[in-house]
Formats: structure tokens, sequence, C-alpha cells
């Protein structure tokens, strides 16, 4: 039996309530019309390149990412562009957007290969690979967005010498990662194999949590065929799912304050998000869809889809049996990281990996209370910080030492929040913190 590893600094255990993780994927029927926000990565918005009135294919490039830190997106259906709008997203805030009537099933872009064949070779250079994966628009699918290619593109100086596949999803109640390691094992292992390639390592670990014993089994099994990968199970702790926390847990190195990843020799990615790389690079697939959870304690079923990028949220939750009764919140993401939702009249982004319902009692929040000094906010963190302090600075809007506490370093767990007894709303405070600090900072770089 393989030893069980964890990360040293902190950490908490909710509930994990996996409803779902029995549920294969299920694949919805493409929607009557789609809606894209054109920006949905981490970075500078793309320039759009299509107009109102003109008729786009699947696959087809409708916004360019021309910025060093931007995406492509692209269209999800065969159709018409009813117009382009200013449109409400998860996030809250509006977002220029494109709306496509589906006008016939798809027709899709030259190129894209469509058969269910597996392509282990891989005839690509990192060069090649890396413009392949920029060019399909593949981002972070684990909730950051990031742009994969610029991760798989070391700043000069610095290079890797382990890939690390995050299989952890440790956040309660979503289970596609689960799923696609169970399902789609080979891709993964192909995909991983490309970013191996890309980066010029010759080593791979993939960490999956030891309350998924199937998916470990599952791709240990498959590493037999695919050199230089292994499975690593892990305690079940939560945030294990960060980048930093699963780079301690797997290899033992600690990134330092402000600093990523690559400074430590580790480039991290998540398991949708490499199976769409082995898409883009094998198959010359843009990311066009991606997998959902829906899920909560009173939804009637559960479940892990498929959909296109820009289908409703209306049309996930009617697949799931509605909205319940009692339900007081809706969130999108996982419970400890995701953002209540304003309205379910929203599309699927590329961040979006869950759609929770939370009964009234569950989303009610309890008045808060003056700290008890209990310092458990500080033992949990996994950051090694003082959410306690951070939270007072920011209350008294004293962003020069909320700066110096380092509240940049904060990845935004919940982990604070979740264990106060005293209720107080920690995370909410750091998030402003970071926020303005932020802002602050960029002021400052342009005196």
């Amino acid at each position: 039996m393989v030893a069980l590893k964890t990360f040293t600094k902190g950490g908490v255990h909710p509930p994990e309530n996996k409803f779902s993780a029995d549920k294969p994927f299920e694949r919805l029927p493409l929607p009557k019309s789609v809606v894209i926000p054109i920006t949905q990565h981490l970075g500078a918005p793309p320039q759009l390149v299509v107009e109102k009135g003109q008729t786009v294919k699947t696959g087809q490039l409708i916004a360019e990412g021309k910025a060093f830190i931007s995406a492509n997106t692209h269209s999800p259906v065969t159709g018409k562009i009813q117009k382009i709008d200013e449109i409400l997203d998860s996030s809250g805030y509006k977002r220029t957007a494109v709306i496509i009537k589906k006008v016939e099933e798809d027709q899709w872009v030259d190129g894209v290969d469509l058969s269910n064949d597996l392509k282990k070779d891989i005839p690509f250079t990192a060069e090649e690979i890396i413009a392949k994966i920029k060019a399909a628009g593949v981002v972070g699918l684990g909730g950051a967005t990031f742009p994969t290619h610029i991760k798989l593109s070391p700043p000069k100086g610095m290079k890797a010498d382990v890939v690390i596949i995050n299989g952890v999803e440790c956040e309660p109640y979503l289970t596609i990662d689960n799923r696609g390691m169970l399902e789609m094992g080979h891709e993964l292992m192909v995909g991983t194999k490309i970013l191996m390639k890309a980066l010029s390592v010759d080593r791979a670990i993939i960490g999956i949590e030891n309350n998924k014993p199937e998916a470990i089994k599952y791709l240990t099994e498959l590493t037999k065929e695919y050199s230089g990968i292994t499975v690593q199970p892990l305690k079940v702790k939560y945030p294990q799912g960060g980048e930093k926390q699963l780079i301690k847990a797997l290899i033992n190195r600690e990134v330092p304050s402000g600093a990523l990843p690559i400074a430590v020799g580790a480039v991290v990615q998540n398991v949708g998000t490499t199976i769409a790389v082995y898409r883009a690079v094998q198959k010359n697939m843009p990311l066009i869809e991606r997998a959902v959870t829906v899920s909560g304690k009173h939804i009637k079923n559960p479940g892990n889809f498929i959909v296109r990028i820009g289908t409703p949220f209306t049309d996930l939750i009617e697949k799931a049996g509605g909205i319940p009764e009692n339900t007081g919140k809706i969130i999108a993401g996982g419970p400890m990281t995701g953002k209540a939702l304003p309205s379910v009249d929203i599309p699927v982004i590329k961040s979006t990996s869950g759609i929770l319902f939370f009964d009234e009692t569950e989303s009610h929040r309890t008045e808060y209370h003056d700290c008890i000094r209990c310092a458990k906010c500080v033992s949990v963190c996994p950051q090694g910080l003082e959410p306690f302090l951070l939270m007072n600075l920011v209350d008294h809007k004293n962003y020069e030492r909320t700066e110096k506490e380092q509240v940049l370093d904060c990845i935004e767990c919940g982990s604070c929040s979740f264990i106060c007894p005293a209720y107080r709303p920690l995370l909410d405070f750091i998030r402003l913190g970071k926020s303005t600090v932020n802002k602050i900072i960029r002021e400052r770089k342009q005196k």
C-alpha cells in the first residue's frame, strides 16, 4: 500500500457530500440559443472578430486573445449571431457577450477530429503543442481560468522538472474530476504526456485523495502503459486542491510568498484542463464544452452533465429536477470558494464547475460576534496567515499594513470562515482587502 501524503500547514474537513460521485457523465442536448461572454479567463479581454447577423460554425473563433495573458473564445454551436450585448454572468458583473441562435445541428469548422479514436502518438514539437493549446482557448477548468498556454511557457531562467495533475477535487459536492478520471482515463494520460512534452520533463504525478479509490485503482493500472506517470494517493484534507498545498503534499516543496509554482520547478494542471489539452492537441478541438456538477441535499436528480459553453443554467437545473422549494441560496462552483448567484438566468462559462442548491437553514448567515481570540482561523490557514488580523486591518482601512501582512498570499479557500466559532465573515473582508491592495499596487506602478 502506497503511503498517504498531505500538506502540513492548516486545513479543515468540511462534510464531503459527494452525492453525485457515482453518476456517470450525461450529455445535454444542444440549447436553442447560447450566450457567450467573450471574456471567460483571467487576463485581458479578447477582441471580437464577428459581428451581428453573421452565421458561425461550431468551433469558429468569435473573439481572439491578442494580449500576452488572454485566451480565445469560440462558438459552441452552428447558428446566427442575434446580437452582441452586455449580460450578467455568474460573477454578478456585466460582460460583453455574443448571443447566438442555433439554426441547425453542428457544422464544424475544418480540421476538428470528431472520431472516438484514441490518439496516443504525439507528433508535435513543444512549440506546436503550446500553439495548438492557445488556438483552442484552453484555460484552467478548476476555477481560476488562467490561460494554459501561459503556464506552459515559463519565464526565462525558470524550468519545470515535474508536471502535477490535480485530481484532488477537495471541494464538497463537486464530482466532475472524479468522473473524468474514471470515464476519460486514457485521454487524461495522453494529455499528461502532452504537458510533459511541452515542458520537456520526464516525470508527472497525479494526486488523488483517497476518498476516490476507484479512480486511484484505475489510473494506477493505466500508468503501466504510460511511462513517467505515477499516481499518489493523498489523505483527505481541504484545501489540498490548492496548487501550493498540492505541491507541498506531493513533492515537499514550498512555493515562496508571491511566487508561482514554476519557482520550485512544478507546473500544476487540473484533470478537466488536461483532458481539454488532449482534445486541443490531438483532435484540434476548441474548448467549447465542459462538465458541471449539479447537486444539493434536496435536488431530485443530482448529476454530472456535459454541456456546451453558453448553455443556460436553467437547462441544467431543469435536468436535475428543478429548484427545490426550500432553496435559500444557489452557488456557482463549490460551497467553500464558489459565489452565490444573483439570478439563474445566466450561461455556463469556462469556470462553471458546479451549480449547488442550499436550503434556507444551510444558507442562513448567523449574526457574527466579536473575535474570541481562539486562534482557530490561524491554525487552519494553509498559507500561515492570520485571518482575524487581516479582517481587522481591512475593517479599519489600514491597507498599508494589510499588504505587509501578505494578504495577497490568501488563496481564498474559506477555511477561516468555516471554522470561526464567532461566525465572523473573515473571507469577505480578506477578499475586499486583496482587491483594494491590488488596486493600490497598480496605481503605485503607474506613478
